[in-house]
């Protein structure tokens, strides 16, 4: 097998340079009745410079190609009234169609189904669901093939009439295609022809084979058979130090010990496996996203780099929950936490408190100076107060305007009041004028606290009902101070 590769690389160097150079002067003709899967290799092709026909069925498919011949044929098997054997038959018993190179293109996988379309005359046979680029370098290979055959015919009937004595040499050309066409066939089973393609690949893919306890039968390892260089370079390895080593299950086990049994399942029941992952490469954390599917008494398997995909989606997610003007948490992300506080005190059964206060006459504030100086007001008030609150659970938030929200778990009514206490002392310490307040020369703030142990019968709501309760209670008797509920 290594002696056809050397001799393949050197056929197709021939005439290289008399080749075209753009894909946009090859015409290909795809035949399939399923409209998703036009679209998808229409795209695929139009996108690398193809010219693109489509048809819908074979009888489509026929009157295109006598309208405008096309360089080569993308042709699905499955169709209704004829099939893709049906039509390449046709297409092989017509002297101006037959010499057009047809690929087929099919979920169907059994060695008949590949053996009737290469007995048909079909050069190239794809399985589907298939790797884009698998795709385009046999569309490409074909028609380096095809575009060789022509000009190797132009060179014959030329050479003949110049020269007699070159006909050997013509002979010898004629050969060395037909045992690049034999050796290509060949190579279409073997994992040289896999590794080339996958060593090519944006991902990193790998091939596995199940190795079995003899006696029962069991999966107890996966021996790696193909193993492309970024699938390497996330193990911190060299690609021979992967391909036919017993391995895999140590690596794995690293990143999730779950997984191993998860790929056992990919090979007995053939249900594919697709997965999230997070794994320490090179002391960056980094993500990636696989694919893994049933191949042969093994699989394989298609990794992708999300960590950039990922590490957005994090950031958006943490912009979501943060109020922009304070830097606090917002609403939502309040609403979300004492739904899960308010289940883990319920389950542990102990109280959960809250605080709900807003600053005094903040209207009169505004108004007198100014809604850029009311902003920075509210950032100082969240800032102080964020700094009174030191585990990691409690949650100050921004509750609406000028109105804040302490959520502090696995804390009685005292130590709530503490919270409030230290709470109004932080806000006065910054001491930020306020001459329109009636009722002190600084902002300060007024603070209802409710607590409660979470059951069943009772609701987050409720505990925000009773803090609101108290913080009108406070506002009655005067502001600046802090009222618990019930007292």
């Amino acid at each position: 097998m290594t002696n056809y590769s050397g001799y393949i690389q050197n056929i197709i160097m021939i005439k290289s340079n008399d080749l075209p150079k753009q894909n946009s002067e090859a015409t290909i003709l795809i035949v399939d009745d399923q409209i998703s899967n036009l679209k998808v290799l229409a795209n695929l092709l139009k996108n690398n410079n193809y010219k693109v026909k489509k048809a819908i069925n074979g009888e489509n498919a026929l009157i295109a190609v006598e309208t405008d011949m096309p360089d080569l044929i993308l042709l699905d098997i499955k169709m209704p009234s004829m099939d893709g054997y049906q039509v390449c038959q046709k297409l092989k018993s017509n002297p101006q169609s037959q010499d057009i190179p047809v690929i087929f293109i099919s979920a169907l996988s059994e060695v008949f189904d590949k053996v009737k379309a290469f007995q048909l005359g079909g050069i190239d046979y794809i399985t589907k669901p298939f790797q884009e680029e698998e795709v385009l370098a046999r569309i490409s290979s074909q028609l380096i093939i095809r575009r060789q055959s022509k000009l190797l015919e132009e060179e014959h009937k030329l050479l003949k009439i110049k020269q007699e004595s070159l006909e050997k040499e013509q002979e010898k050309l004629k050969q060395e295609i037909k045992y690049r066409k034999e050796i290509e066939e060949s190579l279409y089973q073997s994992r040289a022809m896999i590794s080339s393609i996958v060593n090519s690949s944006l991902d990193g893919i790998a091939a596995l084979e199940a190795v079995r306890e003899p006696k029962t039968g069991k999966i107890e390892e996966f021996r790696c058979l193909v193993v492309n260089p970024l699938i390497a370079e996330v193990f911190n390895q060299e690609t021979e130090n992967l391909v036919g080593k017993l391995i895999f299950k140590r690596f794995i086990h690293k990143i999730d010990p779950n997984l191993f049994p998860a790929f056992v399942e990919v090979v007995e029941t053939g249900r594919p496996l697709a997965k999230d992952f997070t794994y320490e490469h090179k002391q960056e954390q980094k993500w990636y996203h696989f694919i893994a599917v049933k191949l042969a008494d093994g699989f394989a398997i298609t990794v992708r780099d999300i960590t950039a995909r990922k590490k957005l989606e994090l950031e958006l997610n943490h912009l979501a929950t943060i109020d922009g003007l304070t830097g606090i948490a917002n609403r939502r992300s309040f609403q979300e936490t004492i739904v899960k506080e308010w289940q883990r005190c319920q389950r542990e059964k102990q109280p959960l408190s809250l605080i709900l206060f807003d600053l005094d006459y903040f209207k009169l504030y505004n108004d007198f100076y100014g809604h850029q100086a009311g902003d920075n007001c509210l950032k100082q008030v969240a800032q102080a107060a964020k700094k009174v609150i030191n585990r990691p659970y409690d949650l100050i938030a921004r509750y609406g305007g000028e109105e804040f929200v302490i959520l502090l778990p696995h804390t009685n009514q005292q130590g709530a009041i503490l919270i409030a206490e230290l709470t109004q002392q932080a806000i006065c310490k910054i001491a930020i004028p306020h001459e329109r307040s009636q009722v002190s020369s600084i902002v300060s703030a007024t603070m209802g606290i409710a607590s409660i142990i979470p059951s069943s019968e009772n609701s987050p709501d409720a505990l925000i009902a009773m803090a609101d309760k108290a913080l009108y209670i406070a506002k009655q008797e005067g502001r600046d101070r802090a009222i618990a509920y019930p007292r």
